[in-house]
């Protein structure tokens, strides 16, 4: 089959590449995302191949439809970046990753955790410039401290048995209690009480209208002074200005992010000689307790290939006609509503 995948960059042919030797399709790389100006690129490819930030808006559906193509094959997790409705309504099917590694991500959540609290970036800036001095440097035992888990799958799950590895308590929030966590010694509660009680709150759940701004000025009031926020997720789980106003009044005492609400015009991309013009990430950067990696927490070997093989095989399940059980299931995206 004949796909053009966009958003390529160099890590995506050679694992793409090296995946398809078992499938041989057709694949054509295009380094531009895909957004209204580019759709027009797609035409005549029964399938394209799409990341995290590419606009799949209705719109850009209508174009792509309407020059042939009938496959978006997601190479994520997540699809809030497609609009369901469109896609079911034009006759096309949505094929996802729904788990790549879940290792990965956890690591390097609890990753930006330890170095957030020990400032591990700051000190290596710091000796590399000859300073050596300890000030601001001061971190706190990991070891005891209530950790409040929001969104328990694979991720959330791992993430608990990591930091119960480390001896912590164990707060978890999710609509689907898993008995996973619960076997490490994690406590289900609301999220009032998750907010109100731990000490580092990190979320692990997808970005639905339920999870929008699920962090607000509302429930960052409800949560601990100088509380630890970690966001791995998604990005719009957390209201950017809402968090600003949180560090300034020290409510929240230190930030990471892998992930930003407006990231499809900053991540992937290597802005180092131009000048930024989203003024609220620019502010974000200027915190001394903020951390941030252009969504990163995916970004290993297994990672990459689970990526790439799980993609041509939901591609060559829709070839060939295969029931594929990464496929999104658009009737409930246009089922009206109960009531």
């Amino acid at each position: 089959m004949k796909v053009a995948v966009f958003s390529t960059k160099s890590y995506d042919r050679q694992f793409l590449i090296a995946a398809n030797y078992d499938h041989e399709h057709e694949l054509v790389f295009l380094e531009p995302r895909l957004s209204r100006e580019t759709a027009l690129l797609a035409k005549g490819f029964l399938a394209v191949c799409v990341f995290v930030n590419d606009q799949l808006d209705a719109h850009v559906l209508e174009v792509l439809a309407g020059h042939g193509t009938r496959l978006i094959a997601l190479r994520c997790a997540g699809f809030n970046n497609v609009d369901l409705k469109a896609a079911a309504k034009l006759g096309m099917t949505i094929a996802r990753v729904p788990a790549y590694s879940p290792y990965a991500v956890a690591e390097h959540t609890v990753g930006l955790m330890l170095t957030l609290n020990r400032k591990i970036h700051r000190a290596y800036n710091r000796v590399r410039e000859g300073n050596f001095s300890l000030d601001g440097l001061l971190g706190f035992d990991v070891h005891d401290r209530t950790i409040g888990i929001v969104g328990t799958g694979k991720i959330g799950q791992i993430v608990a048995t990591i930091l119960h590895g480390f001896g912590c308590q164990i707060l978890a929030y999710d609509v689907a209690p898993n008995p996973a966590c619960e076997a490490v010694g994690a406590k289900y509660v609301d999220l009032v009480k998750l907010f109100a009680d731990a000490d580092i709150v990190t979320l692990h759940c997808p970005l639905t209208p339920e999870t929008h701004y699920l962090v607000n000025q509302d429930s960052i009031a409800q949560m601990k002074r100088g509380v630890m926020l970690i966001n791995t997720s998604r990005g719009a789980l957390i209201h950017t200005e809402a968090v600003i106003q949180g560090l300034k009044s020290q409510k929240i005492g230190s930030l990471a992010l892998d992930v930003y609400e407006q990231e499809s015009d900053l991540f992937f991309e290597d802005l180092s000689d131009q000048v930024i013009q989203d003024d609220v990430f620019e502010r974000l950067l200027t915190f001394p307790n903020v951390l941030i990696t252009a969504h990163q927490a995916f970004f290993t070997k297994e990672a990459l290939q689970n990526i790439a093989e799980t993609t041509l095989s939901n591609i060559t399940d829709y070839q060939q006609a295969k029931s594929c059980a990464n496929q999104v299931n658009l009737a409930q995206a246009i089922a009206p509503m109960p009531g």
